[in-house]
């Protein structure tokens, strides 16, 4: 994984965990079966890579037009190519979080609302080594 600052740690859920997980999925099924459905249908993150893989090669496509219109001095070919780049640079830029799984987290290992801020009013991560000892305090605590 060079180049990610990422690291996911999975952690083995006890039986007890695992009856509760399918009591949820079970409860899930019954009250919403059409959201629970959708929900099974496919993990988001391999639709996310898909989306980033695209996002890469229009990229590559849209360089590869842009320098040919330069190539062929052709001013519309050019923008063309452009905009295809611009297009796959956004797709790729939209979903990197959801290919990469990076998940931001508050203390109590809720998404968002983090107290501590940082620039631009994002919430900071907390330490890989806080995270976890969180995390093996609130395993143990129950």
């Amino acid at each position: 994984m060079s180049g990610s600052a990422h690291m996911e740690v999975s952690v083995p859920l006890s039986e007890h965990e695992q009856r509760l997980l399918e009591q949820i999925e079970r409860a899930l099924v019954d009250d919403d079966p059409k959201f629970a459905s959708s929900v099974r249908t496919g993990d988001r993150r391999l639709k996310a890579r898909r989306k980033l893989q695209l996002g890469a090669l229009l990229v590559l496509v849209g360089l590869a037009v842009l320098v040919g219109g330069a190539v062929a001095p052709s001013v519309p070919l050019g923008v063309l190519g452009f905009l295809v780049m611009f297009g796959g640079a956004a797709l790729g830029v939209l979903n990197y979080r959801s290919a990469t799984g990076a998940v931001e987290t508050g203390p109590a290992g809720q998404r968002g609302g983090s107290t501590a801020r940082g620039r631009g009013g994002r919430p900071r991560r907390q330490p890989l080594k806080n995270r976890l000892e969180e995390r093996f305090r609130r395993r143990y605590d129950q």
